[in-house]
């Protein structure tokens, strides 16, 4: 069977590597392999910080089966996958031949697709029977969203009524009503505008009277309902507003790509974690806290709340008593930016030019003022930190179009839209975020109040488990 040769072939990898540090890599090749050969869903859920060589047990039991397979990947996992993996394979002696571009062969056993590539082949049919691999199932959500994002730019506009002249004036007309619409709106820090279906209406009842569009418009067209949230995105010094338009559950919208074909969905998702859209038939946990020295914590007892009027004071005090002293390197995440750039102005007058915002080249103890988002993304390229200051915690906020749309719908259902979403969110992106401090032995510190007073505080500091207090700071 696939699963025993997949399992000694990787067995005899490893051990021509002298061992793999992570302890479940023969468990995983076998799992992948048997649900290759049978051809069903499974859910295989990795502790977050797992390190990224757990991929070697995802592609030898692809590197041996003969089923064509689509493995979708994110560019820093295509990279990874290209420059590390795959070499690693041939040298072992298991080529694996990987089919990139458009389209590919039926004969092709391994098709590499970015999400965008897996919207297109499924839009397309391209998919054909192929089984697929999804090996940030963490990612999958928010980046199959902006795959299948409908945006309408000034120019599709003008594109659109020199194609259908006779409409000309309504479309004129149309446009104007939505200009003031979202231009009347309060500014807001993110510049987005939440747009409801009975805004929209009057466009789609017109487009639906018209002949032949050019693209978006029939994908904006097809895209309604209550499945797809809309907003604008305004640039207000020049008066100009973009629409988009997302699915709330991207899984869901993409109706038939999990029918019939075997999908192997892996991810950094912590114990329990699931994904809409995805019914699997095995799940496995991979997720229990790491057999690693606890993670010093940081957490003062009273601090304020963040829409406290003295929390920027209070954020900036204890960054800078955590970084005086410090020879590694510190970063500093905080979501909002006008706080972001207020707290790296008061450390850069204490510390100088060791301080940086969202700079990729730092110095070897500087200190690093950046988003989650930012540190997610680039956390491999940089040097592992001596520690992580977290200011707000990364709850999303309901001015967000997107984040409204979603928790609206979970109130529909009657569930706890705070504990179902935006919570398990949050603490996802927290362990992601901190991972690199076990590999490189740092400490973390929580300057958020809400984790003391308010109820889900110990569902913040149980996820980071095992980790141990740090009930004073000492100079190192």
């Amino acid at each position: 069977m696939l699963e025993a040769r997949a399992h000694h072939q990787l067995k005899h990898l490893l051990r021509q590597e002298g061992g793999g540090g992570w302890p479940h890599h023969l468990t995983l090749c076998r799992l992948v392999g048997r649900s290759l050969r049978r051809g069903d869903h499974s859910l295989i859920r990795l502790a977050p910080g797992s390190a990224p060589d757990w991929l070697v047990g995802l592609l030898v039991p692809l590197a041996m089966a003969e089923i064509p397979v689509a493995l979708v990947a994110s560019e820093p996992l295509r990279r990874r996958l290209l420059q590390v993996e795959l070499p690693r394979l041939r040298a072992a002696g298991l080529g694996l031949a990987c089919w990139e571009g458009e389209r590919a062969p039926e004969q092709a056993r391994l098709w590499l697709l970015s999400h965008q590539g897996l919207v297109a082949a499924w839009r397309s049919g391209a998919l054909g029977s192929r089984q697929l691999v999804i090996p940030e199932a963490e990612l999958l959500e928010p980046l199959l969203r902006q795959a299948l994002e409908v945006r309408l730019e000034n120019s599709h506009w003008e594109q659109l009524r020199r194609g259908l002249p006779a409409a000309d004036s309504s479309l004129l007309g149309l446009h104007e009503r939505l200009s003031r619409r979202i231009l009347a709106h309060a500014p807001s820090p993110s510049s987005q505008v939440a747009l409801g279906p009975e805004e929209e209406a009057p466009l789609r009842q017109l487009l639906n009277l018209l002949g032949p569009l050019p693209e978006p418009w029939p994908a904006w067209l097809a895209s309604g309902g209550p499945q797809w949230t809309s907003w604008a995105t305004v640039d207000r010094p020049h008066l100009h507003w973009q629409l988009h338009r997302q699915p709330l559950e991207p899984l869901k919208v993409m109706g038939g790509l999990l029918e019939e074909r075997g999908a192997v969905v892996v991810g950094l998702l912590g114990k329990g974690a699931k994904l809409a859209g995805i019914t699997p038939k095995v799940v496995v946990d991979f997720a229990e806290p790491l057999l690693a020295d606890p993670l010093p914590v940081y957490v003062p007892l009273r601090q304020p709340l963040p829409n406290s009027p003295h929390y920027g004071l209070h954020l900036l005090d204890h960054s800078r008593r955590l970084v005086l002293g410090q020879a590694g390197l510190t970063i500093v995440l905080v979501e909002d930016a006008s706080l972001r750039l207020s707290l790296a102005s008061g450390l850069a007058a204490e510390f100088g030019s060791r301080v940086g915002h969202q700079c990729t080249a730092p110095a070897s103890n500087g200190v690093i003022c950046c988003s989650w988002a930012w540190w997610l993304d680039h956390q491999t390229r940089l040097p592992l930190p001596c520690q992580l200051i977290v200011g707000p915690l990364p709850i999303n906020s309901l001015e967000d179009p997107l984040t409204a749309a979603r928790v609206a719908e979970l109130r529909q259902q009657g569930r706890d839209w705070f504990r179902d979403l935006l919570l398990p969110e949050a603490l996802g992106q927290l362990q992601r975020a901190s991972a690199s401090l076990r590999r490189g032995s740092g400490r973390l510190a929580l300057l958020d109040g809400r984790v003391r007073c308010r109820s889900w505080g110990q569902q913040v500091l149980a996820c980071l488990e095992p980790w141990v207090e740090l009930s004073r700071l000492l100079p190192t």
